[in-house]
């Protein structure tokens, strides 16, 4: 995986890794790995272009994908759908050397204007 973004991640430095609008994320704590700068991904990132997204995914995947998730489930929505995202849990496992899982959180409420 190739994310863009970082956050920091010095030792004992507390963080959260986003996930999509019905993945939760991670709230993390820094190790402090100088070959990373300190740093750890700040997401894994999109699979998929949004316009790629509005063509692949419909109003029923978004609405399975998001079951549970107060959100939008309307065709402005559909780009942000879970399933243009990759895989978090990979990401996460791939930085056992960056950070430590403090907890993983649940979304609840999804807000996209």
């Amino acid at each position: 995986m190739s994310p863009r973004r970082a956050i920091r991640a010095g030792a004992g430095q507390f963080g959260q890794i986003p996930g999509s609008m019905g993945t939760g994320p991670y709230v993390v704590r820094g190790l402090g790995n100088e070959a990373s700068y300190c740093s750890a991904s700040h997401g894994a990132g999109r699979r998929m272009s949004r316009s790629r997204a509005k063509r692949t995914f419909t109003l029923d995947d978004l609405a399975a994908q998001t079951v549970g998730v107060e959100c939008r489930k309307d065709a402005g929505a559909i780009d942000e759908i879970p399933g243009a995202y990759k895989d978090l849990e990979s990401l996460i496992e791939a930085q056992t050397d960056l950070v430590e899982v403090v907890a993983r959180l649940t979304t609840l409420m999804c807000v996209k204007s």
